[in-house]
């Protein structure tokens, strides 16, 4: 979870501290990750990583990726965070409804809190994040909620993974010789995209795949709650970005309210 809020960090640092604009910053992040989980595949002996993935949950990483790179020119790190996990819940939890799983009284009442806290979030407002940022950052959350769905039971994770990190490569740099009149790039920039993409992304995906069949299904869920928190306290701690009332009252009816669905979205034990 350190390494998925380091990806926050390291994106709003690079796009408001160095000289890299978004569009690089997808690039080198998404050929970083793709170079890094290449490497731990060959390690284990696998050297066919486009043996496994898709183009469309390539489509679906690439589109990820380059909204969030995006969003965060106007986004704190904790902002931006916690607007990509509500997205990214709502998306998965919305797609369940959709296949025909009915939520009960205590879930609904869950994604009630959720939603007043994202409107609260949103409403204008000294604090309020700049529209078309908050907005890129839901689609980039959005994406990322169908790209997980997409990676349910298609394979060992970490070969899907790189199958598609690989495969969105070409994607990203389409995007930047679209923004080409616009690139700029120096080298504090470089390292943070690099390190955004080798080691939270890349790393940071083999370490939850790991670490994932250890966890109960509503352990998992719920321990992805801490992810904005830790993003909130680095912002604050590393980036000196100030934490808002607002954003800490949303924030606590954001990731309460998604809790409680996935809490009560559970099957009873005996």
């Amino acid at each position: 979870m350190i390494a998925f809020a380091g990806n926050s960090l390291l994106c709003r640092a690079a796009l408001r501290d160095t000289g890299i604009d978004a569009a690089s910053f997808t690039s080198v992040r998404l050929v970083a990750g793709a170079l890094m989980l290449w490497l731990i595949l060959a390690l284990r002996g696998n050297r066919r990583p486009l043996a496994v993935g898709s183009w469309p949950s390539a489509l679906a990483l690439f589109g990820y990726a380059a909204a969030f790179s995006f969003a965060y020119g106007g986004l704190s790190a904790a902002m931006g965070a916690l607007l990509l996990f509500g997205a990214v819940q709502a998306t998965m939890i919305g797609i369940g409804i959709w296949r025909g799983n009915r939520p009960g009284a205590i879930q609904w009442a869950g994604f009630v809190v959720a939603f007043a806290g994202l409107i609260g979030l949103l409403l204008p407002g000294l604090s309020a994040p700049p529209v078309a940022s908050a907005l890129l950052m839901i689609v980039a959350g959005i994406a990322w909620g169908v790209y997980s769905l997409r990676a349910k039971g298609a394979g060992e994770p970490t070969a899907v993974t790189t199958g598609n990190f690989i495969r969105s490569v070409p994607l990203a740099l389409a995007l930047s010789l679209v923004m080409l009149s616009q690139v700029q790039v120096d080298a504090p920039g470089l390292i943070y995209a690099v390190a955004s993409g080798a080691v939270t992304s890349g790393m940071g995906y083999a370490i939850w795949y790991m670490a994932l069949p250890l966890l109960q299904a509503t352990s998992a869920a719920t321990v992805q709650l801490s992810v904005p928190v830790i993003a909130a306290v680095g912002g604050v701690l590393l980036l000196g970005e100030p934490l808002t009332l607002r954003l800490v009252v949303a924030g606590v009816a954001i990731l309460g309210g998604i809790a409680i669905v996935i809490r009560a979205g559970q099957p009873k034990t005996s």
